[in-house]
Parts: structure tokens; C-alpha cells; sequence
């Protein structure tokens, strides 16, 4: 999110400067030099949130940085009694969308103690006199961070649906597209395998007609919890048809895939999902050592292995011949 906002955030820092070049007559030319403070103040967080482990805290920090430059510029060219002082809502629109609620309310309170601090440490006088000075700017900053959130959760809601299936809770072919091509692109510069494993449910559509489809959700629901929980943190796993599931095993070598697939047949066949019993038949290939994934050329592979299962009497699984050596091939089939 924060490489989105860049761009429109030096767009900004434009408009802005603008604005004090125009305004110079008025309120002094030296008046850009903290504007040209919080894009170098920006330009260093950049490069140094990529290289924390927090890279939050660095954005939170920088962010907290320009705020303050902004609070500065607006006390030493007039105080609560120039229009500039609105300017510190500005960041406020930011907040939303790359942190969380508590990440928000900390920038609110921040905003809000700077414009206090600027209107009454420089002219207390004016702001007793005149309220809404304070007012007005401070209702601005709740209010943007008020719809700031409320536009990014129905951001968020409407790409966890475009990305998650709503039975299961996995993600979806939307989201293992955007992954195939982070896939893709890693494996060409380090030259790590990517082991692709394809699941299907035996005899599901009969398990539908005989029990009813809810039975058949319950299935479903219950085994993609399962799925989850046999995988590692960074594996993913997906629901990319009725009955079939596709899991993404970067780094893992084919006989390691092979060993996760024939494991995961063996505890869905033990356990029950609603009183139902079901088995599962899959079908594993991966990208070979030192070359480049190939999603499509994988995914063929790991769907012919996965035909080969079914014909081998289901609940069991089978490794596409191309990732193995002949020997290695013959044993798998």
C-alpha cells in the first residue's frame, strides 16, 4: 500500500508547493524549505523501512515526522490565524490505509495535540477569542480519519471477496494468479523449486446425492481447515473448482511434495467431516531445480498425475514423471 501512496504522496508535496510558492508574498518565501525537509525526510524512511523488520514503525515514524514539519511551517508563519493550519489533516488521509485502528488513533492523537500546540503556544489570545480557529481544523481531522476508515474497510471487504471463497475460507484463482507471477519471478533468480500438489475429493458428487449438499459443504468447509493446518506459514492453498483444491509448496523438492500428498491422503481417509468419511486423490509436479516455475506447463502435469491417482483406485497419491529421474518416475506411478 505504502508504494501506492508514494507516488500520490509526491504529487502532494507538488500541489503544496505550489501553494507556498503562490502564497510567498504573504507569508515568506522561506516557507518551502520544511516542505523540502518532509520529502527528504520521506525519500530516507523509504530506503530504510526496506531493510526492518518493522518497516511499520519507520512508515509510522516518518509519517509522524511529516506531520510535525507541517505543525512547524503553520507556527512560524502565523499560527491559528492562517488557513494553512488545515494542512495538518492532510497525512491524516494516509492512516487508513496503511495501518491499523490503533495505528490511526495514535496519528489522530497526534495531529490533534500539534494543532493545539500551534494555536494556543503561538496565539492563545486569538483562539479564546475565536474557537472555531481550533474547532473547525480539529472536527476536519476526525472527520477525514472517520471516512478514511470506513473507506478502506469496504476496500478490504471487496478484495477479500474478489480473492476468497466464501464456503471454505481459502483463497481463490484470483489470488493464485497474482502468486504464480511472484512465483515465477523468484524461482527465475534464485532457481528454488516450486512443487505444485492438485487434490480432489473421491467421489463427491455421489456423496452429494446420497447425504445432500449440505453434508457436501460441511466437507468442503471442514477440509480446507485441515488442508490448512498440515501446511507451512508460507505455502498457500486454494479452492480452484467444486471439489478441488491446488496448495503452492515453494522451495519443496518433488520428493518432499510427494511425502506431504501421500501424509494428507492418509489423515483425511482417518478422519470424519460431519459424520462423513471421504478420501482424496492427488496429483504432484514441480519446476525442476535452477529453472524458472512455469505455472501452466506444472499445473498440466500435476492434472495427468492427478488422473493417474483416480485410476489407481483413489486415496493415494502420484508424481508427474517430468520431476523425477526414470527410476524415481516408475516408483511414483
Amino acid at each position: 500500500m505504502d508504494r501506492r501512496i508514494a507516488p500520490v504522496r509526491r504529487r502532494a508535496f507538488a500541489v503544496l508547493g505550489a501553494a507556498l510558492l503562490l502564497c510567498g508574498p504573504w507569508l515568506g518565501w522561506w516557507t518551502i524549505a520544511p516542505l523540502v525537509g518532509a520529502v527528504v525526510l520521506f525519500a530516507v524512511a523509504d530506503r530504510a523501512t526496506k531493510r526492518m523488520e518493522r518497516p511499520e514503525l519507520g512508515l509510522f515514524a516518518a509519517w509522524a515526522g511529516a506531520e510535525a514539519i507541517i505543525a512547524i511551517s503553520v507556527a512560524i508563519s502565523g499560527g491559528p490565524e492562517i488557513a494553512t493550519l488545515s494542512w495538518l489533516a492532510i497525512p491524516v488521509v494516509t492512516l487508513a490505509s496503511r495501518f491499523a485502528i490503533r495505528g490511526i488513533v495514535a496519528g489522530v492523537a497526534i495531529a490533534l495535540a500539534l494543532l493545539f500546540a500551534v494555536a494556543f503556544g503561538v496565539n492563545a489570545d486569538a483562539v479564546v477569542d475565536q474557537p472555531p480557529l481550533v474547532i473547525a481544523p480539529a472536527a476536519l481531522i476526525i472527520s477525514i480519519a472517520m471516512l478514511s476508515i470506513a473507506l478502506m474497510r469496504s476496500d478490504v471487504e471487496f478484495r477479500s471477496r474478489s480473492v476468497i471463497d466464501p464456503l471454505t475460507g481459502m483463497l481463490n484463482r484470483s489470488a493464485l494468479a497474482a502468486r504464480v507471477g511472484e512465483l515465477s519471478q523468484q524461482s527465475a533468480v534464485n532457481g528454488d523449486p516450486v512443487s505444485l500438489v492438485l487434490a480432489d475429493v473421491d467421489e463427491f458428487k455421489a456423496l452429494n446425492d446420497s447425504h445432500g449438499h449440505g453434508a457436501g459443504d460441511v466437507v468442503l468447509r471442514d477440509l480446507a481447515y485441515r488442508l490448512r493446518k498440515r501446511m507451512r506459514a508460507f505455502d498457500l492453498a486454494y479452492r480452484i473448482g467444486g471439489e478441488e483444491f491446488l496448495m503452492l509448496l515453494p522451495g519443496s523438492e518433488p520428493a518432499e511434495a510427494v511425502a506431504f500428498a501421500d501424509q494428507l491422503c492418509a489423515a483425511i481417509a482417518d478422519e470424519e467431516f460431519g459424520g462423513v468419511r471421504v478420501t482424496l486423490s492427488c496429483g504432484v509436479a514441480a519446476s525442476g531445480a535452477g529453472s524458472t516455475f512455469h505455472y501452466d506447463e506444472v499445473f498440466a502435469a500435476a492434472d495427468t498425475a492427478l488422473y493417474a491417482a483416480k485410476r489407481s483406485g483413489r486415496n493415494c497419491a502420484c508424481a508427474a514423471p517430468t520431476a523425477f529421474s526414470q527410476e524415481e518416475s516408475r516408483a511414483a506411478f
